[in-house]
């Protein structure tokens, strides 16, 4: 299946009126397959025994309470006592907004090492197909990848083709978070890359924190791969659709109100994740500084003043991403709007020349890396403009807590 992450044939979208483009994608492509499975999951099974468990006597909270109140409920508990429920409780723990960041480390890595003993059962399994005995091995070897001690796994769901978000940096102590917003086909499979790796999530967040750190050595800096949304499967109706985005902003949001401190924090936002940052800004917490979109398909709105955010709204696109070529525009919730490199969009636009096509710009050595990095790390005065101009710097200085221009 043809991937927003792959160089697609776009001679036929090209040739054919914007109109016509999004009724032969409804008529040739049908709806993808949602990827969820019904019934209970691991997930809803560990939230289900957390929602009926007891400590000293006491009621578990509500694992959907506002982070503030898991929060100071873990506050309550001696570290013996979160352990123990880290132990009894992995998947809920790991995936619990509100909790220590620590603690949901060390349950997801438990959690981890349940799953990957899952998969090599299954991987034996006779009532399964080669392909499905295969599809197991794959997950395994996924799963204890992910385990790995020094890795810091803030979110994780088997469930369906699985859903992650990794940690790059110490999320507790940095002075400005970044987050990295992948776009179609993202999955546990995906979420990390051999071959094109910095296309893919883990690869995007450890070249950016790595250039952070570059632009601006003394900011503590943390960045997280976030793929903890079930995104669109290819180039089908999903993908023209703000369905998944929709879904997602949900999870995202949930996210950016439970992360620790009051840091400025930055969202990165590649292609479908640039619909879903849209969709997820004018419900975003006041600390999110900037939204910085790559190879954006559009963010369903027609200027970025309608995303109802007080965040700075940045821009980027190479020009060899096929990205450009697609029909900016929504027609009875198809497409997703106006252009974010339009002049009439009003985002600060950003230079990408040495970007790497539609999945190259977090390739270490970009202009296009540099300057993500540069917003995340507040050393705005650092980045380059589409243009000489300098019009995407003005009114900004470098700080790690300025506010807003």
């Amino acid at each position: 299946m043809t991937s927003f992450n792959t160089s697609p044939q776009l001679s036929l979208w090209r040739a054919l009126p914007a109109l016509a483009v999004v009724f032969v994608m409804l008529a040739t492509t049908g709806w993808t397959a949602v990827r969820h499975h019904q019934g209970t999951t691991a997930l809803k099974a560990s939230r289900s025994a957390w929602e009926h468990g007891r400590i000293d006597g006491r009621a578990l909270p509500d694992p959907g309470a506002a982070p503030g109140r898991i929060a100071r409920f873990f506050a309550s508990l001696t570290a013996a006592e979160r352990t123990g429920l880290a132990h009894d409780y992995a998947l809920a723990v790991g995936n619990m907004n509100g909790a220590p960041v620590q603690l949901r480390y060390r349950a997801n890595r438990i959690a981890l090492h349940q799953q990957t003993r899952v998969e090599r059962k299954r991987m034996h399994d006779s009532r399964l197909t080669p392909a499905g005995q295969q599809e197991a091995g794959r997950r395994m070897h996924r799963y204890e990848a992910l385990s790995d001690p020094a890795r810091h796994i803030l979110a994780f769901d088997p469930e369906g083709s699985g859903r992650a978000a990794e940690v790059f940096g110490d999320l507790d102590t940095a002075e400005r978070i970044s987050v990295v917003v992948p776009g179609v086909d993202t999955d546990l499979l995906t979420f990390q890359r051999t071959n094109r790796r910095y296309s893919a999530p883990v690869g995007m967040a450890e070249a950016l924190y790595a250039a952070e750190r570059e632009a601006s050595p003394s900011t503590r800096t943390a960045v997280i791969a976030w793929a903890d949304y079930t995104s669109p499967d290819g180039l089908g109706i999903d993908s023209a659709t703000a369905m998944r985005a929709e879904n997602g902003a949900v999870r995202l949001n949930a996210l950016l109100r439970a992360l620790p401190g009051t840091s400025p924090v930055s969202l990165f936002c590649h292609s479908y994740g640039s619909v879903l940052c849209g969709v997820a800004a004018h419900t975003m917490p006041d600390r999110v500084s900037d939204i910085a979109v790559a190879g954006s398909p559009g963010m369903r709105v027609e200027k970025a003043a309608e995303l109802g955010t007080g965040a700075r709204v940045w821009a980027m696109r190479d020009a060899d991403d096929w990205v450009g070529d697609v029909p900016h525009l929504e027609v009875g919730g198809l497409g997703h709007g106006e252009d974010p490199m339009a002049r009439a969009f009003g985002a600060r636009v950003l230079s990408s020349e040495d970007a790497q096509g539609h999945g190259g710009y977090f390739v270490p050595g970009t202009d296009s890396l540099r300057n993500l990095a540069g917003i995340g790390s507040g050393a705005y005065r650092s980045v380059e403009c589409a243009d000489d101009s300098g019009a995407c710097r003005e009114g900004l200085s470098d700080t790690t807590t300025a506010g807003r221009a």
